[in-house]
Order: structure tokens, then C-alpha cells, then sequence
């Protein structure tokens, strides 16, 4: 039996934000890479337990979402550790890449652009459950794009604050 797609079921694989952020790749790494912070900018993680430190690849951290009165767990492996550079993890639940990439500017400052990747696709267990309890692909990812964007903003906002950089 094939299982037919309608368009709120449809996956977008590559959702991508980006953000010029006035302050030097050094101070928006210590921010994006102190994924115990999570909760500090994005929406959606409510709690990040980190398993060993210093984080690089290879370590484990445990996040706690939630929408509204929904919460649910994930597991989560650094997968690049490239400092001032490069940082991703992968989610074990839904298989996808998340992934911050660090750019410096003629301004001194940085482009961060925060992207999730689905390399594998997307687990069918998360798909179902996205259905079921998340209003649709269509639904939830709309709202994972505007997460992006708030999480970007508050990024900036504290490594502007933070900067030791001449303005």
C-alpha cells in the first residue's frame, strides 16, 4: 500500500536563516557553541543537559522542547566542532542536522547563519508525530523558521552586549 503525501505533509530537507551580527566570530562562537544555553535563544528548548565538558564532537546533550502545552525529549550529538567556524549536532529522533556556520564580515563583525539539514530525510516516527500533535509540516515548519529567526535575533542581542570589539 503507498501512503499518499498531501501538501501539509510535504518536508522542506533545508531550512536556513542567516543574521549579520556586529561582533567577531570569537564572541558569537563562545555563544553558539554553549549549547547548555539553548534555552537562552531558541523558542523552543525549554532544558539542555550536556553530558561531559568540554563540548566538541562527539559529545552528547539531551534538550527538552515545547509548544504551547506539548513537551517532548531529544537526543543530540555534536557532529562539527570547528571553533569560530563551524558548529552541528544531529538529532537521534528525527535524524536531522542543525548546524551553526560562522563567517567573518568586512565590518569585523559575522554572518551566522543557523541551518537544519535532513540529509537522511525525516524519521517517520517524527513525521507522524509532527502530523498528529504539530498541525503538519507545512504547520511546524513555519513555526521552526520563525524559531530560527528569534533564535538569531537573541544571539546577536547578547553577543552586541557582550563585544569587546570597537563599534
Amino acid at each position: 500500500m503507498t501512503q499518499q503525501t498531501t501538501d501539509t505533509d510535504r518536508i522542506e530537507p533545508l531550512l536556513e536563516e542567516s543574521i549579520e551580527i556586529a561582533a567577531s566570530p570569537a564572541t558569537v562562537w563562545a555563544l553558539v557553541s554553549d549549547v547548555a544555553r539553548m534555552s537562552s535563544w531558541s523558542p523552543q528548548v525549554v532544558r539542555t543537559v550536556v553530558r561531559g565538558r568540554p563540548v566538541q564532537q562527539g559529545t552528547r546533550f539531551y534538550n527538552l522542547n515545547r509548544r504551547g502545552p506539548l513537551f517532548w525529549p531529544t537526543q543530540a550529538m555534536v557532529v562539527a566542532c570547528e571553533p569560530h567556524r563551524r558548529f552541528a549536532f544531529r538529532i537521534k529522533e528525527n535524524w536531522t542536522v542543525w548546524s551553526f556556520t560562522l563567517e567573518p564580515t568586512a565590518e569585523g563583525g559575522t554572518r551566522l547563519t543557523e541551518r537544519r539539514e535532513a540529509p537522511k530525510g525525516i524519521s517517520g516516527v517524527s513525521r507522524g508525530l509532527t502530523r498528529l500533535a504539530l498541525g503538519g509540516q507545512q504547520v511546524f515548519t513555519a513555526e521552526l523558521r520563525e524559531g530560527m529567526r528569534e533564535t538569531l535575533a537573541r544571539i546577536r542581542a547578547e553577543a552586541e552586549a557582550r563585544r569587546t570589539d570597537p563599534a
